[in-house]
């Protein structure tokens, strides 16, 4: 399952980001999203906008194309 199936409020361990550029890859880890973060969607905008999650309190959008490239494991 990738993090752009998830429904709203559900939540999710990232599971593998390796698919993500590195510049990308940096910046989630950076603020605090790696492998093993559990997460929760937020929101998925309509026509194709960001995804927004939350983990450790702080909401992070994130573009719908690089959030289907994330695995994640539902919890």
């Amino acid at each position: 399952m990738v993090l752009s199936d998830l429904k709203q409020g559900e939540k999710a361990r990232i599971k593998d980001f390796s698919m993500l550029s590195d510049i990308v890859k940096r910046r989630l880890i950076d603020m605090g999203i790696y492998e093993g973060v559990e997460v929760c969607l937020k929101s998925n905008m309509p026509f194709g906008g960001p995804c927004m999650i939350e983990t450790y309190g702080q909401c992070v959008g994130i573009r719908r194309n690089e959030a289907s490239t994330i695995r994640v494991d539902k919890s």
